[in-house]
């Protein structure tokens, strides 16, 4: 039963990377940064990164979903431990299959929710601890993510038009401070005589003003902030999962050393499998079909997520990536007005937020009966 355990953990680590993913790169693709393949490798990368560092930082977020919820003496037993993981793999992977983007904490909680009530007494679950931990900032991170990305974008576009294009581009040959004006044509300000000294060039003028090296500018931003967000959906997400591993009587199979450390680098690892083959599907719905996007607003809507999600990871606060990246998408399109959100996807999407908390309970309760008598 414990390797069933096992096993089931790095099937959820993989479901919640095929879903979740997208959360942190569909604005790449969405504002057209860069393709499908690169977007996914590259938020693959910082969620391992991301997942692997919860191994030192993510306690407290364990703790919430390991042993907050019930409790102390009444224990789940290894049945309701599987069928809590079965109830949510399931329901992730339908919805990855059909493309839309749901939470991988609400279904947690809904599993246990239905685990728990089959299989222990009502007064086992500690309803308070449940409401207020992690009912609360998932009801509150929506609203919070649209209002934060709807007041966020004017300064992003602000600091954007005031930088222009231009970014930093350091040649080989040049060492100089320049200009360079729609023609290409260039105007030295600063000379120096070291190797180390860039050269700031508008990106689309580098190439006719013969300037050649790596580009940074308001593009790279965009990257950085994708990454930053893939990294703290990692973090985020990953303690939720190792945490199955401690509930009940499934504890002893943490010991003391490197354990805590293995299973974050598998859990990442497997995270990281789903991402990269099935995170597609969603994030083509985040990308192309809630609302069109630029360059700043995909930006603004990145660094929205980005930002709430590492600190409510820090925090120990479950929110939901989901909700996060998906209401700041949204409240892009506010901003651009009601009528360029396809308001048909929204609510595909809204329903299945809402409708993930019953049904991963009543799968989990489902499968609970099947385990039960089966072990």
């Amino acid at each position: 039963m414990e390797l069933l355990a096992f096993l089931l953990v790095l099937a959820l680590a993989y479901a919640n990377g095929s879903n979740d993913v997208s959360k942190a790169v569909a604005t790449l693709v969405g504002s057209g940064v860069t393709d499908y393949t690169t977007a996914l490798l590259w938020g693959t990368v910082w969620t391992v990164a991301g997942a692997a560092t919860a191994a030192f930082i993510g306690h407290a977020m364990v703790r919430t979903f390991s042993g907050d919820l019930v409790q102390a003496d009444m224990m789940f037993q290894p049945a309701a431990v599987l069928s809590i993981l079965t109830g949510t793999i399931v329901w992730i992977l339908f919805a990855s299959h059909t493309g839309l983007p749901v939470s991988t904490t609400h279904a947690l909680t809904g599993a246990i929710v239905g685990a728990g009530v089959t299989a222990l007494p009502p007064e086992a679950l500690i309803w308070p601890a449940i409401a207020k931990r992690i009912a609360l900032p998932l009801l509150l991170s929506p609203l919070l993510a649209l209002t934060v990305s709807y007041l966020l974008h004017p300064g992003v576009q602000r600091l954007a038009a005031q930088l222009g294009n231009t970014c930093l581009c350091p040649p080989l040959a040049s060492r100089a401070f320049v200009t360079v004006n729609a023609h290409g044509g260039t105007k030295p300000l600063l000379h120096t005589t070291t190797f180390s000294q860039p050269v700031v060039a508008i990106p689309s003028h580098c190439e006719r003003a013969g300037l050649q090296g790596l580009v940074l500018g308001l593009d790279t931003v965009h990257w950085l902030s994708s990454g930053l967000a893939s990294f703290a959906r990692g973090m985020n997400d990953a303690p939720k999962i190792v945490a199955m591993l401690l509930l009940g009587s499934l504890s002893p199979l943490w010991p003391d050393g490197a354990s805590p450390i293995v299973w974050f680098g598998g859990v990442a690892l497997a995270m990281g499998l789903g991402s990269y083959l099935g995170g597609v599907r969603v994030t083509t719905m985040l990308a192309e079909r809630v609302t069109t996007m630029n360059h700043t607003e995909g930006l603004s809507a990145n660094l929205t997520t980005s930002s709430l999600v590492l600190l409510s990871g820090i925090m120990g606060l479950p929110v939901s990536t989901t909700h996060v990246s998906s209401s700041a998408i949204i409240g892009i399109g506010f901003r651009n007005g009601v009528r360029t959100i396809q308001w048909h996807t929204v609510r595909n999407m809204v329903l299945a937020w809402i409708i993930t908390l019953p049904v991963s309970a009543c799968l989990a309760g489902f499968s609970y009966r099947i385990f039960a008598l089966a072990f």
